[in-house]
Formats: C-alpha cells, structure tokens, sequence
C-alpha cells in the first residue's frame, strides 16, 4: 500500500491556528480505512520559526509515494513553498494538490505550480481514493482518472480529465466522520474561542463541520468552491480549462449523519463548541422545503446535546457544562422567527449574515435575493430570537457611489451597529474575477502570480473592482464611514464632482446565461458573464450631500 503523507498549509500567517482541516481530516480517514500508510504534518498548527528546515526533515523522514496537500487560494504562499520543496527533495514522490486554489483556476494553477503532477478539481472524496488506488496497480496513466488535471512527464504537457460526478446525498452519508486524531488537536484547542458571541467567547474545545455543500444563490463576488455542479469544461486555445455558470447543485448530510457525529465528538473528545462551515445554513432549510433544519434541531435536543443555559432559561457563562454551543451562517432573505427560536432552543449562539450592503441596486446587482429591509429586519429577528448576528459587509463593489455609502450608515445608525466593511476582493472562479481579470492583471503589471499572492487574508487590500473610486479613496470612506462622519463625506462628493462629469454604474446580467454558456462552448465568447453599464451624469443624479446642504 502507498506511503502517503498529507500537508496541511499554513492559513493566515499573521493569525493562530483556529480551524481543522475538516476536508482534508475526511480523505485522511479514508486513506487509513484502505490500508495506506499514512501521516500528517499540519503545518498550519505547528508554525515551526524555519518552515523549509521542517519541511525537509518531514520530507526525508521516509521514501514516500504520494505527497497530497490543498487549500484555499488564500494559502498559495504556503503551498508554493510546500510544493517546491517536496519536488527538491521527493523527485519520485507523486505530488497531488488540491482544494480552491487549484479547482478555480485549474490549468493556470498547473502551470504556475509545475511541481505539481495531478491535480483533483472539484470535490476529492472520490478521487483521491482513486489516485491512490492507481498508485498501488503502478498506473501512472492518469486520463481515465475522472475530476483530475495532470502534467505529462515525458513533455509536460497539462491536460484535463472529464468531470467526476458528485457524491450524492446518500453517499455523502457514507463518508467517514474526520480523522481528527491525527491531526494536534490541542494546538488548536488552544484557539477554541469564537469571538462572535458569549458562548463562543468561551469555547474551550471547538470542532468544525460541513453540513451541507453548495449554495443557490449567485452573489458574485463569491466562489462556490466548485464542487456544485456549476462548472463545464471547453477547449481553449491552450487546451480544455474550467468554466464557471450559474448552475447550482445543493446537497446536505441528514440530519441523523450530523447530530449523530456532534455527539460522537462531544463523547470522545469533549467538545463544547461547534462551528458550521456551509456556505448558508439557510439556503438549505428552503431547499429541503424547512424540514432539514428543524430536525437537526430535535435531534439535537434529543441527543441530549442541547447546552444547559438554554435548557434552564438561564444567561450563559462558565458554569455552562454540558451540551454543545453552535454557530453558522445565515441570509436575511430566507430567515424567519420560527426557524430561529428552534435554533436558539437547541443551541444556536451566533448567525454570520453576509448582509454586504443596505442598497438595494448593489444588492440586486450582487446577485443576494434580498433587500436594504430585509437586512435590517434579518438582524432584529435574530435579536429577538436569542441569538447574535454577525453583520459582513463589503465595500468597494463594482457600482459603489455616495448614495450606497450614506444608506450604509443609515442603516447602521438605524440598527444601532458599527461595521467595518471588508474591501471587495476578487478572488479566483467568482464571476468578478472573470469579468475584471484584465483590469486585474493591470494593477499587479500582468502577473497572476503577484495577484494570487497578495490574497492572503480577506482583510487585505488587493486588486481593485470598484468602477468610482480608488483604492486609497476607498480607505479614506471606510474610516469616514465608521465614524458616521457625513460632514466630511459630503466634501469628498463635492470635490468627487469637480474630477468626474460622470459616474459609472455598471449592470451584471443573469438572465441568458444558458445561452451564453452555449456561445463559451461554440467558441464565440471567452465566458458566461455579461455586464452593462449605464454612465449617469452629475445632473442625472440625486446628490447625496443636497440635503445636508439644506
């Protein structure tokens, strides 16, 4: 059987190790489960002071045949010098990568990464079995293995396997529960503590999970991980590539698969703290017509998981010791009070809201299916029901204008809430990155490399979307922003005026994708996306600053 070590990379190197590899954890599993010799080096929760040094002690350690390492486009500074190092020192080792930095720019990443031999694009709980299993036999034959993008050893060249179908949702019942203990679990406890609400603040023992895969919305600053359904390959002029659309393929445990792992782990590892991955807890609970959530809460309860302050009606604090906080991710257009009182009922202490904006033409151009009112009325809800939400916002998208500036704070005013928005950032295979990749590449002098670089940390400032403003304007509205300065804004838009005779306010189309998708295919257009832009003079306007003036 293969000797295959696993790599996990560091995320946020300026940060504390804060979450397991839940993705990574499960193929561990898996490996182990079909006899391979298997170990882990997470460098993430190790952060050694020489990082090279302690991967080439990891690498000489033994003679092994497949290094597997993947993540986020986020951690690429990481990856690159893991897989450098592991060609330097393991020249016969097979080298296997995969995760969001290869899927979303899959021949790109192969070659600004030749170290890498085969890559798993989309989902790997299939696929990496399989690669392993090809290994055993001796194959090095890589084009009937599904979901793959290899490099020939003979002339380098990258070529695309067809698609790997999806697990469906009975099969994803199926897939082992995270081989956790392979991993420095209290490196990590260590940083347990989810700074979102009460309960988390005081987490001591936290675990992750991902409950459910995909999301039907098509918010387009967001990458969907690609493992929805909603890509197609097409021949390009360098050979096959991934192309993105609007399909979506939502799929999620059963609620007896997740209650019945929580209660696993609270069992073996005494965890109280729970944090759900999914893209939208939300959309799911729509999509299984309201049933998938409310059971996870019985059964929650039922599994005698549910924390005892809230069985008790009582405030939490430390002496809270049995049963399990949780928290995840929501979208104030799909809550309502009912779901919500069930979930604080079983635990529930935080919701993540990517609420992104409180303007309803940004809104409807994100893609969000919500309203400025839905926002706000999301937030109180959630209130209401016990349970803290976590307002996201974003500044910086493509139509961003003083008016969508002064209904932010507005809003936040309204709410009683300060926000301090994240700037828009592009990343790799959301329909932004598509449609500005040139305007990208501009700013970092044509060097993708250079732009996937700098995407580190989503608090950091990169490739710039916004069609008004600057990126040092932008920093300067932030701050104005937060302290709910309008005197000052109010200035900048004057002065904005005496520099521009127009504003831009460009329009993203959803409708006709199909269409386009088919011309992507007949060679006809580059990609799915379209956009307009209706260019508005200053007359044409409603000023923002008017009636401040008055």
């Amino acid at each position: 059987m293969a000797r295959v070590l696993f790599i996990n990379p560091t995320v946020r190197h300026n940060d504390l190790p804060r979450h397991m590899p839940y993705g990574m954890a499960i193929l561990v599993a898996e490996a182990m489960a079909d006899g391979h010799q298997v170990q882990v080096y997470d460098e993430n929760a190790w952060r050694p002071d020489d990082p090279d040094q302690a991967l080439t002690a990891i690498y000489q350690a033994d003679d092994w045949d497949v290094i597997a390492t993947g993540g986020l486009t986020t951690t690429y500074n990481s990856l690159k010098r893991i897989l450098m190092s592991a060609r330097r020192e393991c020249s016969d080792a097979l080298i296997v990568a995969g995760g969001g930095f290869l899927t979303s720019m899959s021949r790109d990443m192969m070659e600004m990464r030749p170290e890498i031999d085969i890559g798993i694009v989309g989902e790997a709980y299939k696929t990496f079995p399989d690669i392993l299993a090809r290994v055993d036999r001796g194959e090095t034959d890589w084009s009937t293995c599904q979901g793959t993008i290899y490099r020939d050893r003979v002339n380098g060249q990258i070529h695309l396997t067809i698609s790997r179908p999806l697990l469906n949702m009975e099969e994803l019942d199926q897939l082992l529960y995270p081989a956790w203990e392979m991993f420095p679990m209290e490196r990590y406890w260590d940083n347990s503590e989810v700074l979102l609400s009460e309960a988390g603040m005081g987490a001591k023992r936290r675990l992750d999970i991902n409950a459910s895969y995909g999301c039907a919305l098509i918010c387009r600053f967001c990458w969907h991980l690609g493992l929805i359904g909603d890509t197609f390959q097409q021949e390009t002029g360098n050979g096959k590539d991934v192309f993105f659309t609007y399909d979506r393929t939502l799929r999620w445990h059963s609620p007896e698969y997740i209650v019945k792992m929580v209660r696993y782990w609270y069992d073996t590892y005494n965890i109280d703290f729970v944090a759900f991955l999914d893209e939208n807890l939300m959309t799911m609970h729509r999509s299984s017509r309201g049933r998938w959530l409310p059971e996870i809460c019985r059964l929650w309860i039922e599994y005698g998981l549910q924390p005892d302050c809230v069985k008790n009606g009582v405030p939490h604090d430390e002496n809270c010791s049995h049963g399990i906080h949780w928290g995840g991710t929501s979208h104030a257009g799909q809550v309502d009070p009912d779901i919500l009182k069930l979930m604080y009922r079983a635990g529930c202490s935080h919701l993540d809201y990517g609420l992104e904006s409180f303007n309803d033409r940004v809104l409807a151009n994100l893609g969000k299916g919500v309203t400025a009112r839905k926002n706000i009325e999301a937030v109180r809800m959630t209130m209401d029901a016990g349970i803290r939400p976590i307002p996201n916002q974003i500044l910086g998208f493509p139509d961003e204008f003083f008016d969508s500036i002064y209904d932010d704070m507005k809003a936040w005013e309204e709410l009683g809430i300060v926000v301090f928005p994240f700037i828009a950032t592009p990343y790799p295979g959301s329909e932004w990155y598509t449609v500005y990749k040139d305007r990208i590449l501009a700013q970092y002098d044509g060097d993708l490399e250079a732009f996937i670089s700098d995407l580190e940390d989503a608090t950091k400032i990169t490739a710039n979307i916004c069609e008004n403003f600057s990126t040092v304007e932008l920093l300067g509205i932030r701050d104005l922003m937060v302290q709910f300065n309008y005197r000052k804004l109010a200035q900048f838009e004057k002065e904005w005026w005496t520099r521009h005779d127009k504003v831009e306010l460009p329009k993203f189309l959803s409708r006709g994708w199909r269409e386009r998708a088919e011309e992507v295919k007949a060679g006809k257009r580059e990609h799915a996306f379209d956009k307009s832009t209706e260019v508005t003079t200053k007359s044409g306007m409603t000023l923002a600053f008017s009636a401040l003036d008055e």
